[in-house]
């Protein structure tokens, strides 16, 4: 819906309230004015709403002056198509990398400061972490992204919709189930079309799959980085396990590219489907075990419990979703709250927590796999026939459609301008966005040797936000 500034600016202050929830701020590049969008929920509710506005000589009020969650997003714009949000709170450059980059100051008898990255010791993606510290506290943590800036949503204008959801799936790699499943359902709803039954069910099973994979990649990390290694190497192989149940089901480890819009690529034979309902229990039954590791082991729970806190209010103003926004008190899933196939025929309960340190991130992974595995075996269990992919129409004129998926670190949004069979643009909002300051905020009176344990509990994607 386009709209004048005077209501664009009335939306910034229901986000300022609470009343609305920051989803997603983009532009769309035109020959004569560029058109910014803004998407956002109501609070409690997965409805979006997606508002329109022609920009004025490359300008558009900032959201961000009254939503911090919004501010990576607008220097992102900046970067991306030289629109200027006025009155940002920080203007600076978010993606470029042509200039020297000004950190912020942080002053004070006896601060100095510790630089780390791009490159890391770890396998791990670029990026570059500037502490301020006093002796051991962090007193201030900034970082700065890019380095993996790939122009994906560029590479998305003019193409197909089948070669677009192959970028889509690449955005961030280990959660290609998720970006596809958001971006075929942005495609479906702006065809006017749905997956078949039996193809939403697969989308499911994969859906937890992923989740079950990284959760226990995750967990492995966080108390390796807590000095607990026996987990880590535990961990991995459970995580190993699921990925060679996903390759023997679904002809690849990470499910690359079996979810398209209209349906899936591929089917799931009885005989592949009786393995993964054998394999779960035993995974569960192994973590099980683990876990109770995890509770008996006092050094790590030493490490995690109070480190790297974020407070509930903070996780609020910031719009964190997923284990890091659930670990601090916000109460939001996308598989409940906005509920789409084949989450939408029952109801289950979301772990949340209060606690917002690394242990309640921890517990809010361990609670979901426990879920996970229960919603994939109901759905093997409940499979429907039919058909794998519904044909895709060619739409009369331009259409857009948008959705809301639940991937392991929280709601990946999407949206999609279709003309005819080609991608006039698009945009894939991932949560780590919002985890980035989140993050930079939690750190901040800790040491600087609990940041790898915070870091990892957040796990933020780099990739997600370079784009």
């Amino acid at each position: 819906m386009k709209i004048d500034p005077p209501l664009w600016q009335q939306e910034a202050a229901a986000l300022a309230t609470g009343a609305s929830v920051f989803v997603a701020l983009w532009a769309e590049p035109a020959d004569d004015a560029a058109v910014v969008h803004l998407a956002t929920r109501p609070h409690g509710s997965g409805a979006i709403s997606v508002l329109s506005l022609v920009t004025e000589g490359g300008h558009f009020p900032s959201i961000a002056r009254h939503h911090p969650g919004a501010i990576l997003m607008e220097r992102a714009l900046c970067d991306l198509h030289g629109l200027a949000a006025d009155d940002t709170p920080d203007p600076r450059p978010w993606l470029d990398h042509s200039a020297a980059y000004e950190f912020k100051p942080a002053l004070g008898p006896g601060i100095h400061q510790i630089p780390v990255g791009p490159v890391h010791a770890g396998i791990i993606e670029p990026g570059h972490f500037r502490f301020s510290v006093n002796g051991e506290t962090v007193v201030r943590l900034e970082v700065r992204l890019g380095y993996t800036h790939k122009a994906t949503l560029g590479l998305m204008r003019d193409q197909t919709i089948g070669h677009a959801a192959r970028l889509a799936g690449r955005i961030s790699g280990d959660s290609t189930v998720a970006y596809a499943f958001a971006f075929a359902r942005a495609a479906e709803q702006a065809l006017g079309i749905a997956a078949p039954p039996r193809a939403a069910a697969l989308r499911g099973v994969m859906a937890e799959l992923e989740r079950l994979a990284n959760h226990f990649g995750d967990i492995g990390a966080i108390c390796n980085d807590g000095g607990f290694p026996l987990m880590h190497a535990l961990t991995a192989g459970l995580r190993e396990r699921v990925l060679r149940l996903c390759a023997a089901c679904f002809g690849h480890r990470l499910m690359m590219d079996i979810i398209i819009p209209g349906g899936v690529a591929r089917d799931l034979s009885a005989d592949n489907a009786a393995l993964l309902r054998a394999g779960l229990p035993d995974l569960l039954a192994q973590w099980r075990r683990l876990f109770e590791l995890y509770e008996k082991t006092a050094s790590l729970q030493d490490r995690v419990a109070t480190t790297g806190r974020l407070d509930p209010a903070i996780a609020q103003r910031l719009g964190c979703g997923g284990y890091v926004g659930r670990a601090s008190g916000q109460d939001f899933d996308a598989r409940r709250d906005a509920p789409y196939p084949p989450y939408d025929t029952g109801r289950f309960v979301v772990p949340c927590r209060t606690g917002g340190d690394v242990d309640a991130r921890l517990r809010i992974r361990m609670a979901e796999l426990d879920q996970s595995a229960a919603l994939i075996d109901n759905l093997l269990a409940t499979l429907p026939h039919g058909a794998l992919q519904t044909a895709l129409p060619t739409p009369a004129g331009p259409t857009t459609g948008h959705a809301l998926i639940e991937g392991f670190r929280g709601d990946i949004f999407a949206h999609v301008r279709l003309h005819n069979d080609m991608v006039e643009d698009a945009m894939l909002r991932d949560p780590s966005w919002f985890f980035w300051p989140a993050l930079e905020t939690a750190i901040a009176g800790n040491i600087v040797a609990d940041f790898p344990l915070c870091n990892k509990s957040f796990n933020p994607s780099y990739s997600g936000c370079d784009l």
